[in-house]
This record gives C-alpha cells, structure tokens and sequence, in this order.
C-alpha cells in the first residue's frame, strides 16, 4: 500500500475515523497496531512474520540488558541483538551481492563456481525499521534510556505505519513517551497534517513523476554516449526527483502522523541549500545521519581519538550509508565520495578557515553552488545501474568525453529539468533557516488556500506514470 493510491485514501479515512471514536486509548492503540500491519501485508504478507521477529526478539534482550550488571553478559545480549537484526538484513539484502562477489573473486583465483542463483525478495522497509529496532537495544545497552513498559507500546513503535516503509527513522525516547497518554490532533494540527500530506503527494506524483522521471530516465534507462548538456540535465532531473520523491514520502508520514496526534521528527530541511557538506548530511535524511553519527561514527571514536583516526572513521561511516542504501558498489562508490567530500572540507577549513572567505554573501553563494554541483556528480553513482554508465555520464558532465555523443535529450525535456531544478534550489536557498510551518504561517490563509487548490488541482491532473517510492527498495 502507497500513500499515492486511492486504497490508502481509504484506508487511513477508516483509520482515523475508529482513533477518533470514543474508545479506550489501550483499544486505539490496539486498533493502530494492526492497521500497521496490515498496511505492511498489503505488499507481502510473510514478511509481516520479520516485523515480529525484531519485535520480539528485542523486546527482551532490551529487558534483559537492562537488568545485567556483568560487562560480559551485556556485551553477549547487545551481539544477540546484532545478530538477530543485522543477521536478516544481510540475508534478505545482502545475499545475493555477497553470493555474487563471492563467485566473481573466486574466478579471479582460478576457480569454477557456478552456484544456484538464490530467489531473494527484499523485504520492503527492512532498512528502516532495523535501524529502528536497534536503536531501542543500543540506547538501553549504553544507558541512555530504559525498556517501555508496554509490549503495546513497543510493538507500535516498531510498525507506526505512517513512516514504516521509508522513514523517517524514529527513535524510542522520542515515540515510545507519545504512547502513555491518548494522542488526539487538535484542529490546527490536524489541518496542517492533512495539508502535509497533500504537499507530500504533489512532491512525490506531480514533481518527481510527473516533471522530471521521464528526464531521468531518458538518460539513465538509456544506452549509449550522452553530450554534456544531457549528462547534466539529466542529473540535475535526478537530483530533484529523489528529493522531492524522498522528501515527499517523508512529509506525508509526518503529515499522518500528525493527525493521529502523534510527532515524527523532520526528515530534510532544504539540504540543496547547504554551506558544503556537513551542513549537506544535517539537511538531507537527517534521521538517518543521525543515527549514523551516533552510533556508528561516534562508537568508532568519532573526533576524541586524533585528526587521522577522525578521517578514518568519517570515512568508514560514509561507506556503511552508502552500503545501507543499496547491495551495489556502486552504492559504496556514492558513499564513498560524501566521506572524500567530508574529509576535504575538513582539511581545507583546518588550512583556510580563518581567511573569512566565506562569510560574505557572494562567497556563500559559491560555496552552496560548488556544494550542490559536487552532491549532483556524486548522485551519478546513487543512479546508474553500472560503472561504466557512470563513467559515461561523469564523463560527460566533466567534458571529457572520448566517443561521439548518441544520446541526447529533448530541448523541451531539459527545459523543463532545468525550471522544475531551479525553483526548488531557489526554494531551499529562500527558506534554508526556517522551517516549512513558520513560512506558511507567515502567509495570509487566502494565499495558503490558493496553494493549496493548486497542488490539488495539480495532483489529480498532472500526474505521470505511477512509480513506487524510491526509497522503498532501500
């Protein structure tokens, strides 16, 4: 079930009509947990079968570490959660890409294995509420927080339906508080979820279906030697559509959820108009850098161990995000250029930070600029299928083409790229320092209705190709 479908129209119509009856909170809770899973049986319903396993297995360990003192007992439940968690992520994820590797290293030592093809289907949203899971254990193990008192409780944390699929990933101190007493939106609340949710969908169908996917995949489902106009119009594309497809999952989760009268945190605050990256990775998938920071980066020593370890471990957790994403190379290539990009902002503000180059506005300006170009090459990699259509496009974009370009998109397609590109830079470059509610509560509600009209008028006449969610396959 997708939030861009007519049945989920109606099933959140019959959701929220049984949270707003005069129930028990213990039997909306109840009524909660059960639309989530069936919300996630709607694309397989054995996997629901993995949502308990998680949610079962550690909602004990997160109980047993809580109770052990011994350092070796804690150690051996927290790997017990590892292992459980990780241990199905890299099955269901992971084991074609091992298995394939496997077969192509063993060829390049001179032997003939030929394994049976394994029939893998990913679990949709294991990333996400893995992470999610682990979180619980990891703060319980590091003494941050306690065990929910609440199988209930708990269960819904991991399944809230709205942000299930695709994030934002939430953590337990901050959901499991929401479910002691009975959530109910008030109207302002509930009106501005329902209007993230229509924001949401006209990022997601009108934006990133609509406008700029069939630029996208005239370059990238295409064959052949793109020129460079066509190599960067069609990144650019790429790099609006997955922001406002992403972006826009993210703003209706948070928009149902709010009429549930529960709050997810933001998931992306205009990360185009970023001043370089690590203002890049506070904007973009921010629940997801997050988690990163904290419990990867930081428990590899973070910056407290010396500026080369502190390299290191950037780069280490650039490569894991970029592995998180996608069983491909060429997934680790992308993360890898974030942490290069990372590691060189930090060197050249360790040499230059003090020259003030950039605190007038015209050095900002090119700072943003040179930061979105260099996130825009390294979404050549999130996006090709292979290598060497990579190498081809980079090419390109770079001017260091060797072949005779064949592939060359339409004027009007690139004409619509570059519009629909710029008004959303100019967007996050605008609105950068404030958040989506306070400019449209800065606006008058004539204003706000009229944009509203347009994006439902749009909505239902300007839609493309229906296209899942991009990140569904992460």
């Amino acid at each position: 079930m997708v939030f861009n479908s007519y049945t989920f129209i109606i099933f959140l119509t019959v959701v929220l009509a049984l949270h707003y009856c005069p129930f028990p909170w213990r039997v909306k809770k109840f009524n909660l947990l059960w639309a989530s899973y069936l919300f996630y049986a709607a694309w397989n319903p054995p996997f629901v079968v993995l949502l308990w396993i998680s949610t079962v297995a550690d909602w004990f360990l997160g109980k047993w570490l809580h109770k052990a003192e011994r350092a070796t007992a804690r150690r051996l439940l927290l790997l017990g959660s590892l292992t459980v968690n990780l241990g199905l992520l890299s099955y269901f994820k992971y084991g074609g890409f091992l298995l394939a590797n496997f077969v192509a290293l063993t060829k390049n030592l001179g032997f003939d294995y030929t394994p049976a093809l394994p029939s893998i289907v990913l679990p949709v949203g294991i990333s996400f509420y893995t992470f999610q899971t682990l979180s619980y254990t990891l703060d319980i193990y590091f003494r941050k927080s306690k065990p929910s008192q609440s199988f209930l409780d708990y269960a819904m944390y991991v399944t809230f339906f709205p942000q299930l699929v695709a994030g934002p990933i939430v953590r337990a101190v901050d959901f499991l508080p929401q479910c002691l007493e009975q959530r109910k939106a008030s109207g302002a609340q509930f009106s501005w979820g329902l209007y993230m949710l229509v924001l949401g969908l006209f990022e997601k169908i009108v934006i990133a279906d609509g406008l700029l996917a069939p630029v996208v995949e005239r370059l990238y489902d295409a064959e052949g030697v793109p020129d460079f106009a066509s190599a960067w119009c069609g990144t650019l594309a790429f790099a609006g559509q997955i922001f406002c497809d992403f972006a826009g999952y993210s703003t209706c989760a948070i928009g149902v959820a709010l009429c549930l009268g529960f709050v997810l945190p933001l998931n992306f605050r205009y990360p185009y108009g970023a001043l370089g990256f690590s203002d890049f990775w506070t904007r973009w998938h921010v629940s997801l850098s997050s988690w990163l920071r904290d419990y990867l980066y930081i428990s590899l020593g973070g910056n407290r161990k010396g500026s080369i370890r502190t390299l290191v471990n950037l780069m280490l957790t650039m490569l894991i995000g970029g592995l998180w994403h996608g069983a491909s190379w060429t997934f680790v290539v992308w993360g890898g250029l974030h942490g290069f990009y990372l590691i060189m902002e930090r060197i050249l503000k360790s040499l230059f930070g003090q020259m003030g180059l950039w605190q007038n506005i015209w050095g900002q300006a090119l700072l943003r600029l040179a930061t979105f170009a260099l996130v825009c090459v390294a979404w050549v990699y999130f996006r090709a299928h292979t290598f060497d259509q990579a190498f081809s496009i980079t090419s390109a974009m770079f001017g260091f083409t060797r072949h005779t370009s064949d592939l060359h998109l339409d004027v009007i397609l690139m004409g619509n790229a570059l519009v629909t590109i710029s008004a959303i830079v100019f967007v996050h470059w605008t609105l950068r320092n404030t958040s989506l509610e306070e400019f449209f509560n800065r606006i008058s509600w004539p204003l706000r209705a009229l944009i509203l009209a347009i994006m439902l008028v749009a909505i239902a006449t300007l839609s493309g190709e229906d296209r899942a969610f991009i990140y569904f396959q992460f």
